[in-house]
Parts: structure tokens; sequence; C-alpha cells
């Protein structure tokens, strides 16, 4: 692999003389896109048409500007590369926990990602893909902090083209559930956070957003709702949300019982929290409504999807049948968005849920992402 300078510093002389392995602690104000560990990715966690794949960890931003360690994988397809260089799929993956051993590049990927990516793949693109901050190093992970999500996805695409030459600058984000929430983040932040890159467009599927306004609505006499899923993913929103903003007093919104799963939370993987979120209702975590006191402005900086600054097209996919994203939470996304201005393409898929979203969505996005980078 040749390493070069594309518009970051990348530490090629530091790393020749750390020990295998090893991750060189670096200042405060390093620069974005640094890599700073560079690895051959096991075949076992390749995606179907992978030709090399390697596993970076580099620098990042976190949502209120600090440096911040993010590991992913660079996924270059077989075949000889087009002149200048493969196009780049930045993913955004969905919800898969909390914990260092949930990341992707060491944990693997679901057979639903796995084949979603691998359809990109034989179109010819490079996917390149992010762990996100925390999921396997040192910070948190700040579950569903867009921004620190879209620096981390913006920043791979810097890291990549470090570690590979054979990849252009121009590049999309695509994203699934959590991923989708981040994929709109970082399609209105990335032109202006990365100009040196060459940012086409994004591709969102079943996107979490107005997530404030859904949770603001729990208390302890909401009506009992025993979904171990829906469970699991608030407590995620309580514990990402106290990563973010670490000064907010997020216990005291929680009974005893959400004070133990949410201490879980912080090392569980999805399925892990979901048993163990199993008869436990949504009600039962709080002790006084998310309405209250200075939940809602905390979050709101936090959590709130964007609604300036798309400069390209933006594609919104939502299934009706989404119980993990539900069809309204998106539809008011889009409202919203085309009340400042922004006019995405929207496909609604008729009895799909949430995971088959994604393949039903593949038909209108192939051309869409195709258009962009013609």
């Amino acid at each position: 692999m040749l390493i070069r300078r594309v518009g970051i510093i990348v530490v090629a002389a530091t790393m020749s003389v750390l020990p295998v392995g090893a991750v060189q602690a670096e200042p405060e104000a390093h620069v974005p896109g640094t890599v700073v560990r560079d690895e051959a990715l096991p075949e076992q966690l390749w995606v179907a048409g992978t030709a090399t794949a390697r596993r970076v960890t580099y620098w990042t931003r976190t949502s209120d500007h600090r440096s911040a360690l993010s590991t992913g994988v660079v996924f270059i397809p077989a075949g000889i590369p087009p002149s200048g260089g493969w196009p780049v799929l930045s993913w955004e993956h969905g919800t898969v926990g909390l914990g260092d051993e949930c990341a992707p590049s060491t944990a693997g990927r679901s057979e639903r990602d796995l084949d979603y990516l691998a359809t990109w793949m034989k179109q010819g693109y490079a996917v390149v893909a992010t762990d996100y901050i925390g999921l396997g190093t040192p910070e948190p992970h700040a579950y569903l902090d867009g921004r620190a999500e879209a620096h981390a996805a913006i920043d791979m695409v810097r890291a990549a083209r470090a570690v590979d030459d054979s990849l252009a600058s121009k590049w999309m984000a695509i994203g699934q559930s959590q991923g989708g929430g981040g994929t709109v983040f970082t399609a209105s932040l990335a032109t202006a956070y990365a100009p040196e890159l060459d940012y086409r467009g994004a591709v969102a599927t079943g996107p979490a957003s107005n997530v404030v306004e859904a949770v603001s609505l729990i208390g302890p006499g909401m009506p009992a709702i025993e979904s171990a899923h829906l469970t699991a993913y608030i407590t995620y929103v309580m514990v990402g949300l106290k990563a973010a903003r670490p000064d907010f007093d997020i216990d005291s919104y929680l009974t005893s019982l959400g004070r133990q799963l949410t201490t879980a939370a912080a090392t569980l993987c999805f399925p892990q929290l979901a048993d163990r979120a199993k008869g436990v209702s949504v009600a039962q975590l709080f002790s006084r409504p998310l309405a209250d006191g200075d939940f809602v402005a905390t979050a709101r900086p936090v959590l709130d999807v964007p609604l300036t600054g798309y400069d390209r097209p933006l594609f919104i996919g939502q299934g009706t049948n989404d119980t993990d994203v539900p069809a309204p939470l998106t539809a008011k996304l889009v409202i919203d968005l085309e009340l400042h201005g922004v006019r995405p393409e929207v496909h609604v898929y008729p009895g799909k849920d949430h995971s088959g979203t994604m393949p039903a969505s593949v038909p209108d996005s192939i051309p869409f992402v195709a258009r962009r980078f013609t």
C-alpha cells in the first residue's frame, strides 16, 4: 500500500517505528483523517467481491470538535480501477451496540449488511466503513450523535485515500438506521467539512430522525410497552447522550432499574442488550418524564438532524412497515427538510420493514448513485 498526502498529514514515518499493532498517542489538534494504524483485514471479514481490505485507525472529531480516534475498513473491489480511481461509498452502519467488541471491523457484519455492501461493490465502487468513535477506541460511543458519526464517516474517506492510492476523490455517503440518520448529517456537513474531497450525494434508508420528539413523550406514566428492542434502543439513546454531554445528569431521570440497564448497555451489543431488556417496559426505566428539566434542550443539538447545508442530492428510502424507525418520523423529516428548501428524492416501500427497505431500495438507489458519479 502506498501512503500519500491527500489534504491530510499521514504519519508514515511515525508508523514505521511503532511496534506492530501499536497506536501512537497524538496531540489534541491532530488533523482529521490522519492514519495511526494500518493493517490487513482478515479475509473472513471481507465483503464478497473484495480484492484487498485494510483496517485502519484514524483521527476524527467529536460533535464538539475534540480529537478522537475511530476505526474502520477499506474494501477495494476486484478488477482494474477506472481512470481517476475507484469512486468511493462511505458506509454508515446501523445499531450494533456500544461496547468495543461490537465494532463491525472486528466483530463482523450481518448477512443483511454483507449482501447490501456486496451489491455496491459489484457496481464498481470501493466501500469504506467507519466503526464510529468509541467502538474499539478509547472514547465512549455517543450513539446517534449525528455530527460525530458524520465526522467519522467523512474522515474515513480521508484515511482510506491515505492508505490506498487507487481511490478517487469523488465519494458518496450511504447508511441504514443509525447510519441512515448519520448519513443525513453527513449530507449536510460533507462539503464544508472536507472541501478537498469531491462529495457527490447520499443515500439514507430507514434514517433515525426526530428522536427528541419521540423520546420527549416518555416517562413513568406512559402505557407499558413491552418491546425488548424499543427498550434497548431507548437505553442506548440515554447512554449515547451521556457520552456526548457527560456533564448532563441523565441518571436523575432514571429508576434504579433504568440505571442498571444503562450501565449494562455501555458494554453490551444489541442482541445481548435486547435479551437483558426482555420483560422491561420503557416506562420502567424512568423516574420522571423526559419533557421535564433540561433534557430536551440538551438533546436537541446532539440528536436533531440539520435542516440546512445540503448542497448535493439526497436519497431517502423508507418502508411502511418499519417499526424501528416508523414511517411518520421519516415523513416529518422530509417535510421539515422541504420547508427549508431541501428537496430529497424520497422512495417509500409498501409492506417493507426496517431491514427489508435496504434490498427494496437498491433498484432505485443504484441509478441514483450512478448519476451522481457521471
